[in-house]
């Protein structure tokens, strides 16, 4: 063929092609995704949005009416492009071509979305990429700062009933922008946060009843991987996991349950279990088939952090009684056992344990309870196990704000302990870094053994603490793996329901992560059947045995 030919054929191939390209059909879920990121984008970004000029929820639902009567890509390119002339002068932001020192934490960061070719016409890509280069700097309404961790602020509320289809789309699209802006850990989720809301779009869609307006926000919450999330509905509480319980305490190890103490009831039944019944299935499913039915509702960083969350759960219904098969001296036995409300259950107050102790005669190991111990307790505390060879903290539990004066009085030296990522607000889904450092010079140090106990429980602060023990000398971590949930929390609401997740990100020093892996002990150890039908507390057993053997 002539090269002439050839060339003229070429660009009619690329032309109709063009044509094509820009005339395609979009489908409904394609559209309101774009629809979802273009409106949070403006929200956070668009100086004239940001500084709350307008009624932002109203244009939403402006936008979402305009959307249905569209069918390619060139109307919708025409209602952005249109939409975003409306707004305002965007000025140039000299400020924003500015460098400083900081060290920036990326791995959240992609606006790719805006060059999609897809999705949008080079007018459109042309129009978004001018407000991210020239965005908001400074205050914004929708949220503010306290210290380096934001809060949102200025959000309409709709109720926690299902009214409208409108209404359900805004608080979706409002909550996957919250995580797609401010989310430390967005990367480390299992599922990518794009394909999350391409999956959600028509669950939101199909709303239709509270019962599943709450279903649908809880397992939306639920893709975060995240310990620090929840939502607080009572419907779901009620509803889907009871209001009635098996009138015993339990605890889990193995896939099971272990039974460990009976409660009695204001009717003064007896109680079908034993303690030291080991219940293997309930209802038909065994505990792990629980966790996995339980677990699409409820966040977790990882399978431990799940376990941690819904075993509170398993003895729970909304009927009379619950069918339980299980182990009880060597024979397996199926029970029906009946549940009471929680107002007919008789709890015994529980014993409140000390804040130090000495655990052996000799007064050369100390224990600390890190739960209960508070700031003006150290310094006695300390007093009397400074000259002790070992002292074992106890953190599988929540501390109150201990770590500054004890990494003072155990510690050798100033040290990094931790790295913090900060949201960087004037310029939106990037992070920076910070190290932390802890502990003071100091020559009269504790000189002994640190050792501390650690599992599931030990979440957040918790796990920022047993960080401070490890720049111990002689620290040893001992016990499971911790939750996998640090970095502060932003608490919020969502469709007028209670709920959270991470707010900083949290790193050992060398940038390695902590974020659903937890802290991994230097021994593990994990309770067992056997050992807490003997009642015993195998992770603290494990501890003596290293203090007295030295591994």
């Amino acid at each position: 063929m002539h090269y002439s030919l050839m060339r003229s054929f070429s660009i009619f191939i690329l032309l109709l092609l063009s044509i094509t390209f820009s005339a395609q059909t979009l489908s409904e879920t394609q559209k309101l995704e774009s629809l979802c990121k273009v409106w949070g984008f403006l929200k956070y970004y668009h100086p004239n949005v940001a500084k709350g000029n307008l009624d932002w929820d109203h244009q939403l639902f402006q936008k979402l009416n305009e959307i249905e009567k569209i069918n390619d890509k060139n109307q919708l390119n025409e209602l952005y492009s249109n939409w975003i002339s409306s707004l305002g002068k965007v000025e140039i932001c000299e400020q924003c071509k500015k460098e400083d020192n900081k060290v920036y934490f990326l791995k959240n960061f992609d606006l790719n979305w805006i060059n999609d070719p897809v999705i949008f016409t080079e007018d459109v890509t042309q129009k978004l990429s001018y407000i991210q280069n020239n965005r908001n700097i400074g205050d914004n309404y929708y949220f503010g700062k306290g210290g380096r961790k934001v809060f949102f602020r200025n959000e309409n509320s709709y109720g926690s009933k299902f009214t409208s289809k409108e209404i359900s789309l805004l608080e979706l699209f409002r909550y996957w922008n919250y995580v797609d802006y401010f989310f430390p850990y967005k990367y480390k989720t299992d599922q990518n946060w794009n394909d999350v809301l391409t999956e959600m779009i028509p669950k939101f869609i199909k709303i239709n009843t509270t019962e599943t307006y709450h279903l649908t926000l809880a397992e939306l919450v639920t893709k975060m991987d995240d310990s620090h999330a929840f939502l607080f509905s009572p419907f779901i509480s009620l509803n889907q996991y009871g209001r009635r319980k098996i009138p015993v305490e339990y605890a889990y190890a193995e896939g099971k349950l272990i039974v460990t103490k009976i409660n009695s009831n204001k009717l003064n039944e007896e109680n079908s279990l034993q303690v030291g019944d080991v219940i293997y299935d309930v209802n038909g499913k065994t505990i792990p088939q629980m966790v996995n039915s339980f677990g699409k509702y409820i966040p977790a960083s990882n399978s431990w952090g799940k376990i941690k969350k819904v075993k509170i759960l398993f003895l729970f219904t909304n009927k009379d009684s619950l069918d339980i098969k299980l182990e009880r001296e060597g024979q397996n036995l199926a029970i029906k056992v009946k549940t009471y409300l929680l107002k007919d259950i008789i709890n015994d107050k529980p014993t409140i344990p000390e804040k130090w102790k000495f655990i052996d005669g000799e007064k050369k190991i100390g224990f600390v309870n890190m739960g209960i111990i508070e700031r003006k307790d150290l310094d006695e505390m300390y007093k009397n196990l400074k000259e002790t060879e070992s002292i074992i903290f106890d953190l599988r539990n929540y501390p109150k704000q201990t770590i500054l004066p004890l990494s003072k009085l155990l510690l050798p030296e100033n040290s990094i302990y931790y790295q913090f990522t900060f949201p960087e607000t004037n310029y939106l889904s990037q992070f920076y870094s910070r190290k932390n450092s802890i502990g003071q010079k100091n020559t009269n140090y504790y000189k002994g053994n640190v050792v501390v106990l650690v599992d599931e429980n030990t979440q957040s602060q918790a796990e920022t603490t047993t960080m401070m023990f490890k720049q111990h000398p002689r620290a040893k971590i001992i016990g499971s793996n911790t939750s996998g949930a640090n970095g502060d929390i932003i608490r919020f609401n969502i469709a007028d329901l209670e709920t959270s997740f991470t707010g900083l990100g949290a790193y050992y020093p060398d940038g390695k992560e902590t974020q659903r892996i937890g802290i991994i002990p230097d021994i593990i150890i994990k309770p067992t059947i056997e050992g807490i039908k003997k009642g015993k507390d195998e992770v603290l057993e494990r501890a003596l045995e290293y203090i007295k053997t030295g591994k």
